[in-house]
């Protein structure tokens, strides 16, 4: 989680100054856009504060009530940022830009919107590289999309969504404010505005999808689980693995159950010795992994008994 912070401030910081540039140029001159694009920012800077209090709280330690601690707050927190994103961000600007469609407004000093989004460009790209910078860094050999998908941190991704998202926001700001002063129809300030909404939306919609998984519990990836089965496999007295499931409990803690069958007449000291060496090669190996339960079933008779169809074991 600490790669997030940076680029959730960088992010932070940008977003707000260009808010207010975007909120004076939209009292200078009427845009509708340029008015969508000011309150995109100013979502985007509380979204920033959101993540910033999900990853803070996520280091509160465990307790008698939260047993194994709060890393989820960084699955809700993200998760409601996808929510704002797509009731304020894109609710207010599909308002803006339909109200502007209906009854369009003259623009005035098309020039001033020209200057805004053009610095609003320059500090949201470079936002957007550090945060896909930092990203770079935490995906590994996958591509972006499986990073996305398969990733556990939502805070990073979520800051590279949302700047993306602004980028192509102030493009469409740009080619509104532009097809205005052309055309002298001002309808086409409103339809940016409109596209501005439809893009915020769909990006909420995306991150909500990645981010509920995380929150209602998946599992880890499967390089994770297949470690965990292998080492399982190669302890001492283990005859079979039956199950392992695993759990993420936040970005940076995974828990682990396995269901193991250990050889016939194994002597139950054997056993503790060797739950105990697999606990420790586990978490050392898969340093995510902070919590591991085993199961141990020492019964082979159970499997040994006759199958007879469908029917149950005598009792």
């Amino acid at each position: 989680m600490a790669e997030s912070k940076p680029a959730i401030y960088a992010a932070m910081g940008g977003n707000t100054l260009i808010a207010i540039t975007k909120f004076v140029a939209a009292a200078m001159t009427g845009s509708s856009a340029m008015l969508s694009e000011g309150i995109h920012s100013v979502v985007d800077t509380g979204n920033q504060v959101l993540l910033l209090l999900g990853l803070k709280r996520a280091k509160q330690p465990a307790s008698a009530q939260f047993p194994f601690g709060h890393g989820k707050e960084v699955y809700f927190w993200s998760f409601v940022v996808a929510l704002l994103i797509f009731a304020v961000g894109a609710g207010v600007s599909l308002y803006e830009g339909i109200r502007h469609i209906i009854a369009p407004e003259p623009m005035e000093s098309p020039l001033i919107n020209y200057i805004v989004l053009g610095l609003g460009i320059l500090f949201e790209g470079a936002s957007w590289a550090f945060a896909l910078n930092q990203f770079r860094k935490t995906k590994g050999k996958w591509s972006y999309v499986q990073a996305v998908r398969r990733g556990k941190d939502p805070a990073l991704f979520v800051v590279v969504f949302e700047d993306s998202a602004a980028l192509l926001g102030l493009l469409a700001a740009m080619a509104g404010v532009a097809l205005s002063q052309w055309t002298g129809n001002p309808v086409f300030d409103g339809i940016a505005s409109v596209l501005i909404g439809m893009i915020l939306g769909g990006t909420a919609i995306w991150l909500a999808i990645e981010t509920k998984g995380l929150l209602i519990g998946e599992s880890a990836n499967r390089s994770v689980v297949e470690s965990i089965r292998g080492l399982a496999g190669e302890a001492d007295g283990v005859e079979r693995v039956n199950e392992v499931l695993t759990m993420h409990m936040g970005p940076d803690f995974i828990l682990a159950i396995l269901s193991v069958r250990f050889a016939r007449g194994t002597p139950a000291e054997r056993i503790e010795r060797s739950i105990a060496a697999l606990d420790a090669r586990i978490k050392q190996q898969e340093e995510t992994v902070k919590r591991v339960f085993v199961e141990a079933e020492a019964r082979a008779d159970v499997d040994s008994r006759p199958n007879h169809g469908d029917q149950p074991a005598p009792g």
